[in-house]
């Protein structure tokens, strides 16, 4: 009887899940298991370069590529998972609810921005986290040209100092002076709960966040809290004002709440524990992938990070697993030893750092020109050529 996996999510997880998958079944001339993806476009998002400008051209189209390798698209949004029965039910693409069955089941549906209940922050707030609160953001800047000068107009809050945070506010200055006129005097501030500029990213990489912060206008408030949002601006903890037409939130990312419908342990994210092979501890038939999976990348204590740089190789990894579960095959353990950074600082450069204390190894003009050559060409999905995919796909072939 032919096996079905099911695997939830078209991030990098979830495509990479399917590519790994694919590749071994490939390798053995096993034609008998039936890999589907589901999932509401057939696109991957990119959703590293939310922060950019035109967000509407950050989706790659995946459709060719799954037919390419023999993966079945079904296009719809999962609601919940019935562990006991092996069945999911979605909504499809015409509002209809469906189901599913599987075999073995592939849970990557990815992490979203989980908005805090202070006042304001959802009726006033943008946001980078998704495809269409980008562009959400983006109508907005572009309609501060049709209003009266003055600095609420010309000032943008980004709460949060960490890596979307500071990305996006330093994209700002760049984005609101092509739009207000390049004599426009723009305010960009960052407001962190943090004692130094940068300091959650590590002291090194802190260095060139400060000197890129100074050069750009971009300014921090620290040690500090947004507590209420309006139209008008925000309130700090301190009483403090300012004066805002633009309020940008970037702290509280989860995992997809579909973890909670699959028992087991999660963390304080929300991610399923998973074991080396990435399959949840206590469930035989499912694997957690991506940004749902809380998963060692070594044997030093470091835990895979929401990145698409960690989900890229856990999907290689669960698509091998899975399959070779199916095939009798011994697992691969996960492992991703090398951890690196690459901070876009807009128009100063970028930043670029090895390992987990984030040692410094390039900066300005080189840091950038690798940012862009992931952003651009890395990151994005293989072309619709099979072999030329599954061979991407290799879960030991290294992508840092």
């Amino acid at each position: 009887m032919q096996q079905h996996i099911l695997i939830l999510g078209a991030g990098f997880g979830g495509v990479w899940t399917a590519l790994g998958a694919t590749r071994l079944f490939n390798q053995h001339g096993h034609h008998d298991t039936r890999v589907s993806l589901l999932a509401p476009q057939p696109e991957l998002r990119i959703r590293p370069r939310f922060y950019e400008p035109n967000a509407h051209r950050l989706a790659a189209p995946i459709g060719e590529l799954l037919y390419a390798v023999g993966v079945e698209f079904i296009q719809g949004a999962a609601q919940s998972i019935d562990v006991a029965h092996k069945l999911v039910r979605y909504t499809d693409a015409h509002g209809a609810i469906q189901a599913v069955s599987y075999d073995k089941l592939v849970l990557a549906t990815g992490s979203g921005l989980a908005l805090p209940d202070t006042p304001g922050v959802a009726a006033h707030a943008f946001d980078v986290d998704q495809i269409e609160q980008a562009m959400r953001l983006e109508a907005h800047l572009k309609g501060l040209a049709s209003q009266p000068a003055s600095r609420a107009r010309n000032t943008v809050v980004v709460a949060g100092g960490g890596f979307t945070g500071i990305e996006t506010a330093a994209e700002m200055p760049a984005r609101l002076r092509e739009i207000l006129g390049a004599d426009a005097a723009v305010e960009v501030i960052i407001v962190d709960r943090g004692a130094q500029v940068g300091g959650s990213m590590g002291a090194q990489i802190a260095e060139s966040i400060a000197q890129a912060s100074d050069e750009l206008g971009v300014s921090w408030r620290l040690q500090a809290s947004v507590v209420a949002v309006d139209e008008q601006g925000v309130t700090l903890d301190d009483g403090q004002r300012i004066e805002a037409s633009t309020v940008i939130w970037t702290t509280g990312v989860r995992a997809h709440g579909l973890t909670t419908q699959v028992p087991g342990e999660r963390d304080a994210l929300g991610r399923l524990h998973v074991d080396s092979s990435l399959k949840v501890i206590g469930q035989d038939d499912i694997f957690a992938t991506g940004d749902v999976a809380h998963a060692a990348t070594d044997d030093l204590g470091n835990h895979a990070l929401m990145t698409c740089q960690h989900a890229i190789m856990l999907g290689r990894f669960s698509g091998y697993n899975v399959a070779a579960q199916v095939l009798g095959l011994e697992p691969l353990p996960y492992r991703q030893p090398k951890y690196v950074t690459c901070l876009d600082l807009g128009a100063w450069g970028a930043v670029y750092t090895e390992g987990w204390d984030r040692q410094v190894k390039l900066v300005r003009e080189e840091a950038k020109a690798l940012k862009t050559q992931i952003n651009t060409v890395w990151i994005y999905p293989p072309a619709a050529d099979r072999d030329a995919a599954w061979a991407a796909a290799d879960p030991l072939v290294p992508i840092a």
